[in-house]
Formats: C-alpha cells, structure tokens, sequence
C-alpha cells in the first residue's frame, strides 16, 4: 500500500506524526523501526546509534539516535520501556532503513506496563492509513530509494 509513492504497512501502529512505526513481536517485545516518510525526509542515513541494552527509557526520550547528511535527531519512543536489543545488521549498515525502512527495524524494546496500554497512544489500521497519506500529501513528501 502506497501514499504518495511512500510504503505504508496498515498492521503496524505509528506515532501521530508518522516517525516511527512499532510492530509487535510473539515473544512480547517491541520492535521500533522508521517510516517510509522518515527516511525520505532525513535523506542517507549514515550513522545509526541505539541505547545500551537493559537502559529504561521514559515515553518522549530517544531509543536511539539517527545521522543523515542532512538530519540527525531521536527516534523517540512512544511509552515507558527497557531497550532489550539493537538491531546489528542496521547498526553495520545504516542504509537499510533507507532501502527497507519497514523490513529494518531499529531497537527492539519491552513496555514497562501492560502492552495493551502501551499501544492505546498509537495508531493503526485505516486510521493510520488516513493520517500517513494526508502527511505525505501535505507535505508533498514523496518517497525515495537507493537501490543500493
């Protein structure tokens, strides 16, 4: 699915600004990864930093810092949280997040509370679909990427 030439993936939850996406995993954790918008607006992602395993971060600080040739800035995180892995093949080569931003994920990270609970601030299916196109359309953001 596509907004824009931009991927959007309607099973994933997303921030309100359409930052990052999160993806549920089956043992309970959290994968955190950038959108297709993200990626295309920070341009070549050169340097990927994420926090150390078994840090606990707050709702509203970075899970890990991102380096572009025209950005850098936090991947924020959405809900209080222990950061349980650093995704290695991203860390060695950063540009995945630009050639598969929804593939690619960054940190992967446990809620402190009830995940239920943790995902109530996010937004998914069709209404993630809705406020994701009207970004990208408002914006006039249109989606890019390497071939290599």
């Amino acid at each position: 699915m596509e907004c824009n030439g931009c991927e959007f993936r309607p099973e994933l939850y997303y921030d309100g600004e359409y930052q990052i996406w999160v993806r549920v995993e089956n043992d309970g954790t959290v994968s955190v990864g950038m959108t297709d918008l993200s990626q295309t607006i920070a341009g070549r992602i050169l340097h990927v930093r994420v926090r150390r395993p078994g840090t606990l971060r707050p709702a509203g600080k970075p899970v890990a810092t991102i380096e572009s040739g025209k950005w850098a800035g936090p991947v924020p995180n959405p809900f209080d949280c222990t950061i349980e892995a650093a995704n290695p093949e991203v860390l060695d080569d950063p540009a995945l997040l630009n050639r598969a931003p929804f593939d690619a994920w960054i940190a992967r990270v446990r809620p402190a509370g009830d995940l239920e609970k943790a995902l109530e601030g996010l937004v998914t299916g069709e209404a993630a679909r809705t406020g994701y196109c009207a970004r990208a359309r408002r914006e006039d953001i249109r989606c890019e990427r390497p071939s290599s």
